[in-house]
């Protein structure tokens, strides 16, 4: 096993991290521009969630003006593409293409000329909202509690169609193309099947790696059933590894914590504070903040926290790294489109091109998350917390165990539905991690680790 020392905050480049929006800035000029097409000549009403969301904007004026500020100063600072198509204009055009995205799923696309992968839209709304959530009225707005109570609302709206058997026009829809250079293809097609299957055996763990070439083979499905049995888009999107794809490493050694998430490293801090300016621009841990203030939250100053991105093609559950009791487990309500200020326009280095991707750091203390507390059975590790946190669409982090339950290292705890995330695990003071990075550095260049392998060993 690997061993990497790791650092105490590594330098964050730009990058599409995680895969969620292409990297080829046309694709979602493109797919903006296709929505836009299919918007002119139809007299939209708002869903009811949408409206009440204009109307409450419209009737405060400090927010109407934010809302109109954000998007004329991004349609003036954002670079625009090499289709020639900046972002949406203004607030009326961005709810109007909301609306829209409320009966739709999100789409693959491969290059026309290649026949290779071009990316996904696996954000839609953080597709219209990249360059708005980076200007300064932007953060303002999204900062706002009843503004994010309101994007709560319509996210659960947009939620019923995606857990709905209409959504799974995706997975087997026939390509056609969204721009010049650039087509829709199926999820299930065998394009997009070779791409995930591909994300899945490149993950890096612990010993030989047990991911089969077949997507039927890694992935629980139905070969032969239409929709391979997926009952929805969110059914295909929390798809579950078949048995034995995932093995848990040394199951009877309570001294190695595994991988919680199918998921690329970020960061290791050491020596955490229990309160400090998250939003500044380094982008600093405040365990008081990311614990939602708990009484346990005090246990774990000084202590460490991991951080990790899971990408758009792989696996979504979580799975417990210790052993151990559940102590406590719930979500915390936040922000859904709030990325920090110093990421956005104000950094001098431009802004982030698929917020809040650079903004992982900062979600951990605003953003919805989940917070699970375990009492591992080592007493080495003693109580950590497991952190899943949302980002843009996830409008559901779906936590699976309850105080009281017994967990054994790799069971499932929970789940993030309809888009991607980060998760942290935090340890309190004196808990000596070793962590295993198989031959990578944490960063947003770093690749997939497999759920369930060694993450870390307790010295």
């Amino acid at each position: 096993m690997e061993h990497a020392v790791h650092a105490a905050k590594p330098q964050l480049v730009k990058s599409r991290a995680g895969g969620w929006l292409p990297r080829d800035p046309a694709h979602t000029a493109a797919w903006i521009a296709r929505l836009r097409d299919a918007a002119k000549g139809q007299d939209l009403a708002d869903v009811p969630p949408i409206a009440d969301f204009r109307a409450m904007v419209e009737s405060d004026q400090t927010l109407y003006n934010l809302a109109q500020a954000m998007f004329a100063r991004a349609y003036q600072l954002a670079p625009t593409t090499p289709l020639g198509q900046p972002s949406v204009e203004t607030f009326d055009e961005f709810l109007t293409l909301l609306n829209l995205i409320m009966t739709t799923a999100p789409e693959a696309y491969q290059d026309i000329a290649s026949q290779q992968p071009a990316g996904l839209i696996g954000f839609p709304i953080n597709a219209l909202l990249d360059w708005p959530m980076a200007t300064e009225p932007g953060y303002t707005f999204f900062s706002n509690a009843v503004v994010n109570q309101l994007f709560k609302r319509i996210l659960a709206y947009w939620s019923q169609f995606l857990t709905s058997p209409a959504s799974r026009y995706v997975l087997t829809e026939q390509p056609y193309p969204v721009s010049p250079t650039t087509e829709a293809v199926a999820w299930l097609s065998m394009a997009a099947q070779q791409e995930m299957v591909q994300v899945a055996m490149s993950a890096l763990g612990d010993g030989a790696n047990p991911t089969p070439d077949r997507f039927q083979s890694i992935f629980n499905c139905i070969p032969g059933a239409q929709y391979l049995g997926f009952s929805s888009w969110d059914d295909f999107f929390t798809r579950t590894f078949r048995t034995g794809v995932r093995p848990v490493s040394a199951p009877g050694d309570d001294s190695v914590i595994a991988n919680a998430c199918e998921s690329a490293p970020l960061q290791v801090v050491n020596n955490v504070s229990a309160s400090a300016q998250f939003w500044i621009k380094g982008q600093p841990y405040s365990l008081g903040d990311m614990l939602a203030f708990d009484d346990l939250a005090p246990q774990f100053t000084g202590g460490t926290i991991y951080q990790a991105f899971l990408s758009a093609l792989s696996y979504h559950r979580w799975h417990s790294p210790v052993s151990g009791t559940v102590v406590k487990a719930y979500v915390v309500g936040g922000s859904y489109y709030l990325e920090n200020l110093y990421e956005g326009f104000a950094n001098p280095g431009g802004a982030d091109p698929s917020a809040p991707n650079d903004s992982q750091p900062f979600l951990t203390a605003v953003a919805t998350r989940g917070v699970i507390f375990i009492q591992a059975d080592n007493p080495a590790i003693g109580l950590m917390a497991v952190i899943p946190v949302g980002m843009a669409e996830v409008s559901s982090c779906e936590i699976t165990v309850k105080p009281g339950d017994r967990v054994t290292k790799g069971d499932q705890i929970g789940m993030f539905h309809f888009g991607g995330s980060t998760h942290c695990l935090v340890f309190r003071p004196g808990v000596n991690l070793d962590f295993h990075f198989y031959g990578q550095t944490p960063s947003l260049d770093a690749i997939n680790m497999r759920v369930n392998t060694a993450l870390a060993t307790v010295l």
